[in-house]
């Protein structure tokens, strides 16, 4: 039973890699490509790997973080919480990719935001290690508390269980306003910054929807085979 939990994890994490690293090795390569010539332009050198070889590393590890996110979220960690996930079927998937999300990059990211190339931060590598770790924890919190808050409000108007799960999310408040000030320098314009975080942003709410796609798909058939296979036993 595990194993199979395991093994659609899997087929849904390499299906949401594969559509991730095209995306990256397509737009996200590009945008990069632009902000790199924008950077040389004001006085750097040319690119040091070929586009070739930059898109096969990007779809490699567009694999590779699909692979981990569906074996991780998708496999271990449904097969332990599937009965306390809000939601049914493909909904309830989205809840997880969500949870996902959140934990990953979105709690983080208000603390952390992606850097474009070009751009430089005050704080030093060991301390936005700290910070993240410490945001990802936070994001799964909120995240289980958010589904504890639709559970309990599961017989109250929809406004209401809205309300309800979201509420958790001021909790975010609090990091960002005690977290340190990390500057950032560089020349990069500000507008450019902000496309690129878009860019990644939307890439990996891109990753998580398709691995809770693929995922759902799977899950839907083989319900369906073994409602078949109950329904048969009963008949019998």
């Amino acid at each position: 039973m595990a194993t199979d939990y395991l093994e659609r994890g899997a087929v849904a994490g390499v299906a949401g890699g594969l559509v991730y690293g095209l995306f990256v090795a397509t737009v996200g390569n590009a945008f990069t490509a632009g902000l790199e010539t924008f950077e040389h332009s004001h006085g750097g050198g040319g690119p040091a790997v070929s586009e070739l070889t930059t898109a096969a590393a990007s779809v490699g590890g567009g694999v590779l973080w699909g692979l981990l996110f569906g074996v991780a979220a998708f496999g271990m960690a449904y097969f332990f919480l599937e009965p306390a996930i809000p939601g049914t079927g493909a909904t309830k998937r989205l809840a997880l990719a969500g949870a996902g999300f959140l934990t990953v990059s979105g709690a983080p990211w208000l603390v952390l935001p992606p850097q474009p190339p070009g751009v430089e931060q005050s704080l030093g590598t060991d301390t936005r290690l700290v910070w993240y770790a410490g945001l990802m924890a936070l994001g799964a919190l909120v995240a289980v508390l958010a589904g504890l808050a639709y559970q309990r409000t599961e017989r109250r108007h929809i406004a209401v269980r809205l309300v309800a799960t979201a509420l958790p999310l001021a909790v975010f408040a609090v990091p960002v306003a005690l977290a340190p000030a990390n500057p950032v320098h560089g020349d990069v314009p500000a507008a450019l910054v902000a496309a690129y975080r878009w860019t990644v942003v939307f890439g990996q709410l891109l990753l998580w929807t398709t691995i809770a796609g693929v995922h759902a798909w799977l899950g839907d058939s083989d319900t369906a085979a073994a409602e078949e296979l109950d329904y048969s036993a009963t008949a019998d």
